[in-house]
């Protein structure tokens, strides 16, 4: 699997989200590519963050607005006349979409409907991408992987509204950029499908690794909610890899790349948050430890996988870094922040390391 760095050079993208997690690091390697980016999103929700501890807005230009305001979105996506679109602004936390459920459905169902609708008012458009999640299939706790043609659903308001931003998607796909009359609009649209991206750079609350590394930073043990649930659990890079490719395919093969896609781990990859738990403390070392969450929390899923095979066989993607290495990267990102390293060298050394991996 091969991303062709002539192609993105002096491409134009539009990157909403660009200031979360996955954004940061997706524009990040976009400028190591040589992509002209427009980012547009809210400011960074945490103290610190990737976006401002890797400086990620010295190679973009960085738009701070709401994706619920479709008016801005659609005024700053004609001015970028991007020729690609990734999707990623979203309200991405389980726990946080119980509190705030109105914030998770307008961000994540009607940002999504603003978003296609600024797509269909910018003619230099011929790609897009909308980055949903594995949770939003109707999750069966089976212990097979799911597929792309599984059953949309979601138990709580977050995983519900991934679901509906798939349908939201094969909408717009269907009604007004119809593969059948790609000759005409020029546009093909994707959505795709991650597993639980871990990394360095991240310090959402109610998130496993930044809850582990605040805790270590305090030296305290972690307190974990479900020590048994098994996740799809691969470092940031491999499905952002994904999107990559598919995007780079989207925009030259058209219309036949136009559906959902999963990017997950490989099955062996699909740890019990105990398993990562420990695995983690023991490559940070410094008495690292966690204990079990007692109190009583809101349904999350306990079991979860995605099959890839679909990506693996059309696309010729494949994921590149085990789990073990995804931890020892993630534990020297984030001792190479305590000691003061430059992180935006650093993160982008790791984009490098992962590419030139066979």
């Amino acid at each position: 699997m091969t991303n062709n760095n002539d192609f993105w050079a002096k491409k134009r993208i539009f990157i909403t989200g660009h200031t979360g997690f996955k954004g940061s690091w997706l524009s990040l390697w976009l400028q190591k590519l040589g992509a002209e980016i427009t980012g547009y999103a809210l400011q960074p929700t945490t103290t610190p963050n990737l976006f401002e501890t890797a400086r990620v807005a010295d190679g973009l230009k960085s738009i701070i607005a709401d994706i619920r305001n479709g008016e801005q979105l659609t005024a700053a996506m004609q001015l970028a006349a991007p020729e690609i679109v990734v999707h990623m602004a979203a309200q991405p936390l389980v726990l946080h979409s119980y509190a705030n459920p109105v914030e998770t459905y307008s961000t994540n169902v009607m940002g999504t409907v603003h978003l296609f609708e600024a797509v269909r008012q910018t003619p230099s458009v011929r790609a897009v991408i909308n980055v949903t999640s594995d949770k939003c299939y109707e999750n069966r706790e089976w212990a097979w992987s799911y597929r792309e043609n599984e059953a949309m659903g979601g138990h709580d308001p977050y995983s519900s509204s991934k679901g509906c931003a798939e349908l939201v998607t094969a909408a717009y796909r269907l009604s007004f950029f119809d593969p059948s009359r790609y000759g005409q609009h020029r546009v093909a649209i994707a959505s795709a499908r991650a597993g639980n991206v871990i990394g360095g750079g991240d310090w959402a609350s109610d998130r496993l690794i930044p809850d582990m590394v605040r805790a270590i930073s305090e030296k305290t043990p972690v307190v974990i909610r479900n020590p048994h649930a098994i996740r799809p659990w691969q470092h940031v890079l491999e499905p952002l890899s994904g999107y990559l490719l598919l995007a780079q395919r989207l925009y030259e093969a058209g219309s036949s790349h136009g559906e959902a896609w999963n990017f997950g781990p490989s099955d062996e990859d699909a740890k019990p948050v105990q398993w990562i738990v420990e695995k983690l403390a023991a490559h940070w070392g410094d008495g690292a430890s966690w204990v079990l969450d007692t109190a009583e929390h809101p349904h999350e899923a306990h079991y979860l996988k995605l099959d890839c095979s679909k990506a693996k066989m059309r696309l010729n993607w494949h994921p590149r870094w085990r789990l073990a290495i995804t931890l020892e990267n993630i534990v020297s990102w984030h001792k190479a922040h305590r000691a003061g390293a430059d992180m935006r060298e650093f993160s982008l050394r790791q984009i490098t390391d992962y590419s030139e991996r066979t």
